[in-house]
C-alpha cells in the first residue's frame, strides 16, 4: 500500500514530466551529463591529448617569473590545450579532466553515504520517537557541536601515511555530512507519522519498515534528492579545502580542489592567474550544472514551489 500527500509531493513520472518541461533543469541535466561524461571518459581524453598529468616540462617554465609558464595564456599551445601548471609543468588540460573525475568521484559517494544514512535515521527517528528519537537528536546535537575542522586536522596528521587519502577524505565528509539532512528529514517526517495513510498502513499490520519505505520515503522523496543534488558541488568545495589544510587527495593525483587553491598564490602575485581559469571553470560548471538540476527537482516534487513559465 502506498500514498502521496495530497498537494506536497506529486508521483515521480509526473515530477519527471515537470523537469523535462523546465528549461533551467533541462540544461542542469545536460551540463551534469556533460561533466559524468568527460570524467568517465577522462583518460581516454588525456590520451588523445598525447599529455598525462605526472610527466614535468620544466622547459616550458620561465625562471625568470619564479617558474610560471613561458608565452601567452599560461602556456596555451597545440601541445598543451589548458597550458601548464606552474613550478612543474605538467598539462593542465590533464590536470583538469582526471582532477574534476577525482573530484565527482569522492562528492557522489559521499553523498550517495550521507543520503542513506541521514534519510533513514531521520524518518526512523520520527517514526519510532521514543527512546531511538533522543539518542538520534542527541547524536545530531554532538556533531553540530563537535569541532569538526580541528578534528579533520588533527586527523590528518595522525593517520598513517599508509592509509589511502582518498577514502580518509570520505570517511571524514561522510562521518559529519549526514546530520544535516537527517535533521531536515526528521522535522519533515514528524508531520507525516501521524496522517491518515500511516495510520492505515499500521492497521493492516504493515512493519516499521514497510510503513518507512513505502509510505514515508516516497512522500519525503523530493527534499532528499532536492538535498543530494546540492550536496553534490558543496563536496566538492569541501573537498578544496580539506586538501588545502592537508587531509585531502595528495598530489601527484589530479584534483579540482587542490588545483584552485595551489592556483590562489600565483592569481595575487598576478604570475599565473590563468593556472585559475580552467579548474575554477570546471567548478564552476559543475556548481551551475547540479544547482539548476536540483533547483527543477525541487520545483518538480513539491507543486507549491513550481515556477509559473
Amino acid at each position: 500500500m502506498s500514498s502521496s500527500v495530497a498537494g506536497t509531493v506529486s508521483p515521480t513520472r509526473q515530477a519527471l514530466r515537470r523537469v523535462r518541461r523546465d528549461r533551467s533543469a533541462r540544461i542542469g541535466v545536460f551540463l551534469v551529463a556533460l561533466l559524468i561524461l568527460i570524467a568517465a571518459v577522462a583518460p581516454l581524453l588525456v590520451r588523445l591529448a598525447g599529455q598525462d598529468a605526472t610527466t614535468y616540462h620544466i622547459d616550458l617554465l620561465d625562471p625568470a617569473r619564479g617558474n610560471a609558464p613561458r608565452g601567452a595564456l599560461g602556456g596555451i599551445s597545440g601541445d598543451h590545450w589548458f597550458g601548464v601548471e606552474p613550478l612543474t609543468g605538467r598539462d593542465m588540460f590533464s590536470i583538469v579532466v582526471l582532477g574534476l573525475r577525482t573530484s565527482l568521484v569522492i562528492a557522489i559517494t559521499v553523498t550517495a553515504i550521507t543520503t542513506v544514512i541521514g534519510t533513514l535515521l531521520g524518518i526512523s527517528a520520527a517514526y519510532f520517537g521514543g527512546w531511538y528519537d533522543a539518542i538520534v537528536s542527541r547524536l545530531l546535537d554532538f556533531l553540530f557541536g563537535f569541532p569538526q575542522l580541528v578534528f579533520m586536522i588533527a586527523l590528518g596528521i595522525i593517520v598513517p601515511a599508509k592509509v589511502s587519502r582518498t577514502l580518509l577524505l570520505v570517511g571524514v565528509l561522510s562521518v559529519f555530512g549526514w546530520a544535516g539532512l537527517a535533521r531536515l528529514i526528521r522535522n519533515q517526517a514528524r508531520s507525516l507519522v501521524t496522517r491518515e495513510f500511516v495510520e492505515a498502513a499500521r492497521s493492516v499490520g504493515s512493519t516499521g519498515w514497510m510503513v518507512i519505505t513505502r509510505e514515508l520515503l516516497p512522500n519525503l522523496l523530493g527534499p532528499v534528492l532536492v538535498i543530494a543534488t546540492l550536496a553534490i558541488p558543496g563536496y566538492v568545495g569541501a573537498e578544496a579545502a580539506l586538501s588545502f589544510l592537508g587531509v585531502g587527495v595528495p598530489p601527484p593525483t589530479p584534483s579540482l580542489g587542490r588545483s584552485i587553491s595551489d592556483s590562489i598564490a600565483w592569481v595575487y602575485t598576478g604570475a599565473d592567474p590563468w593556472f585559475l581559469l580552467f579548474p575554477g571553470a570546471m567548478l564552476f560548471i559543475a556548481v551551475l550544472g547540479f544547482t539548476l538540476l536540483g533547483d527543477g527537482v525541487r520545483d518538480a516534487f513539491d507543486v507549491r514551489l513550481r515556477r509559473t513559465n
